[in-house]
């Protein structure tokens, strides 16, 4: 029985959607089987892999110009001595050989038969061709008929595209050979680059634990379409007879693009026809984009709830990011430690993380440098309602641009003390502004929420003064402030997921507050890359709209979340609790939704909050008193911003 061994590339994944690697390390895997062993030539052959392309090449040289000397010879009717085609023969053959080892072509540069070893054969054969027709011309008289070298440099190199493709069909048909028969019976959906990624994948892997059995796809150009023997046998309309037709237990969804909707879809389709669903992770979470077997994973929350496809301007945001002193307040937040995570990738010459809470500093700087000494520079203890102590940070450190994302957000515990609001959102986001205002911050971004339009709780009201102040601010100093505006971010803490999740693992129920509330969702990064993006094209004193797609009942979640638990647990509806809205708004009365440079993005006016009747706010008062004064703000501005409309 013989025996035959390969290295497989082992894939490590971290923690988080932040993080995912492959360490380069080779384990010795051996299949043993007589199913499994391959045709007799192939170890020898792929040990002298080198050996066997550059005779083929030269052969392939000699062939060529021996077969179109002799076609022109037919023609011309004219003796041409045998030892000159020998001459041009090591002429071509020992250039393409120099040329070959100069770009590494016959040792192992490139895959063979791929894409990019085609273009180092077209390359060295071109020129070589090139050399040959320039030997010839000058040779006095002419070696070969001056026809001969340049159509022989066209045959070689069908020749040799022909030779690699061969040697590649008889190499993926010998790796399949080794795989078992048995595994998983997959559909996949999705034929695109991901899909063939995953099918090739599926296709060599020695543990054969995915047997891939077709493909959907709807596009109908993909139809009669092929990948490693397997064929696109539908739309993804079709799954129910797909998965009749193949015996397929698993589906899986080969486009990390896609957006929740159609995830949501497919996951419905699949869950009446009894198949388990796996899903490809987005392509933000892809290491190098690159798809095999070690990513398909269960279908989760965010799957169903915030997948968004983005499209990123990576030199806008470069341009006011790279070099720069960036300052985040909040850092140690859902949002903040995201935002800090991915302004890292844009080398800012500073990156300045400012938190009033030290572990959530520790953990976000663990998470970006791999250890936290919280010694650095970096990482700043400091609260924003100590206005004193963030104008001297300001004029000590000079950050230039500003992401401002510490805030109280959780509406019921502010709703009972409404003067923490005005505290931290309200005077801690007007010092921060004055503080950037001083020290001529080029850039201010201040982080909203959809609360902020018609508010008609304290976070609202509290957020939506914030964008006011942004504002103002924007009136009378240099630089540019804006506020970005988004709702749910799915994973943040004390989200409706992770409260969910809780409940699930308590063995429920689930509650809810009413059957037909429904919230806006996305995930952390997706929101934090368009509040990047949003910030590099913003301009002065508006208030940025993020396209969050369309709301979603939370029931549905509910009963989405008990399904992929595979547990049967009921939902208990609480009622809405005062200040909640059933349906929130992303845009306030009057505000259009206008989107002239990002198709995500939307711009809206805001008008700006006077900072002497926000400073006179009793943050002490009674509780209702206190929301009852910022309703009234709120009021004054909107009616500021009707009269400067009419105007």
């Amino acid at each position: 029985m013989s025996e035959f061994s390969i290295f497989r590339a082992i894939k490590v994944a971290g923690s988080g959607p932040t993080y995912q690697g492959r360490l380069p390390i080779e384990v010795p895997v051996t299949y043993r089987g007589d199913a499994a062993v391959p045709a007799s030539w192939a170890p020898w052959a792929r040990g002298h892999r080198r050996l066997l392309m550059a005779c083929f090449d030269a052969a392939a040289w000699t062939f060529a110009l021996v077969v179109f000397t002799q076609l022109r010879l037919d023609v011309i009717d004219q003796p041409v001595d045998w030892r000159d085609i020998v001459v041009v023969g090591l002429v071509a053959g020992s250039t393409h050989l120099g040329l070959g080892w100069v770009v590494r072509l016959h040792q192992g540069r490139a895959s063979v038969g791929s894409l990019e070893e085609m273009i180092l054969v077209g390359c060295v054969t071109g020129t070589t061709g090139l050399v040959t027709i320039a030997v010839n011309t000058l040779a006095s008289p002419h070696l070969l008929p001056r026809t001969v070298p340049v159509a022989a440099t066209f045959l070689t190199l069908v020749l040799m595209a022909w030779g690699r493709a061969v040697w590649r069909r008889l190499r993926e048909r010998t790796d399949e050979r080794l795989v078992p028969s048995t595994g998983v019976p997959a559909l996949i959906v999705g034929a695109g680059e991901a899909g063939r990624q995953l099918v090739a994948s599926m296709r060599s892997d020695l543990c054969g634990a995915w047997k891939p059995v077709g493909l959907l796809d709807d596009d109908p150009r993909k139809r009669h379409l092929r990948i490693r023997g397997i064929p696109v046998i539908g739309t993804s309309h079709e799954l129910e007879e797909a998965a009749l037709a193949t015996g397929a237990s698993t589906l899986i969804v080969a486009v990390p693009s896609a957006s929740a909707a159609v995830v949501r879809r497919l996951n419905r389709q699949a869950s009446s026809c009894n198949l388990e669903v796996k899903v490809l992770p987005p392509i933000a979470e892809l290491f190098d984009c690159r798809v095999d077997i070690s990513d398909i994973r269960d279908i989760e929350a965010a799957d169903l709830l915030g997948r968004h496809q983005i499209k990123t301007d990576v030199g806008s945001i470069a341009g006011y990011l790279t070099g720069r002193s960036v300052l985040v307040t909040g850092a140690g937040g859902s949002i903040g430690s995201e935002l800090c995570r991915q302004i890292t990738h844009f080398r800012p010459a500073e990156l300045i993380m400012l938190d009033r809470d030290e572990s959530a500093l520790h953990a976000v700087q663990l998470s970006i440098e791999g250890r936290a000494l919280l010694d650095s520079p970096g990482v700043v203890l400091a609260d924003i309602r100590d206005s004193q102590s963030v104008l001297e940070l300001f004029k000590r450190r000079r950050p230039q641009v500003v992401f401002h994302a510490a805030a109280l957000k959780h509406l019921p515990m502010l709703e009972q003390y409404p003067g923490e609001a005005v505290k931290t959102n309200v005077w801690g986001t007007l010092g921060v502004l004055d503080a950037a205002a001083s020290v001529g911050v080029e850039r201010f971004v201040n982080i909203s929420t959809d609360k902020a339009a018609n508010p008609c709780n304290v976070l609202g009201y509290s957020k939506r003064i914030a964008e006011g102040m942004t504002a103002a601010t924007a009136q009378r100093a240099d630089g540019t402030y804006l506020s970005v505006r988004f709702g749910n971010v799915l994973g943040s803490r004390g989200s409706v997921l992770k409260s969910f999740a809780a409940q699930i693992a308590s063995g429920g129920p689930l509650t809810v507050t009413d059957p037909e509330v429904t919230r806006y969702f996305m995930t952390i990064h997706e929101a934090v890359e368009l509040v990047i993006q949003a910030a590099a094209i913003g301009r002065d004193g508006e208030a940025l709209v993020l396209d969050m797609g369309s709301p979603v009942r939370i029931a549905d979640v509910a009963h989405q979340l008990i399904a992929l638990s595979g547990q049967d647990m009921r939902i208990v509806y609480t009622g809405l609790r005062g200040g909640e809205k059933m349906h929130e708004d992303l845009f306030g009365d009057g505000e259009p939704d206008e989107r002239p440079v990002h198709p995500l993005v939307s711009h809206v006016c805001v008008p700006p909050a006077d900072a002497a009747a926000v400073l006179g706010i009793d943050a002490w008062a009674a509780p209702g008193r206190i929301a009852a004064t910022l309703a009234v703000a709120c009021e004054s501005m909107a009616a500021q911003g009707v009269g400067s409309a009419v105007s």
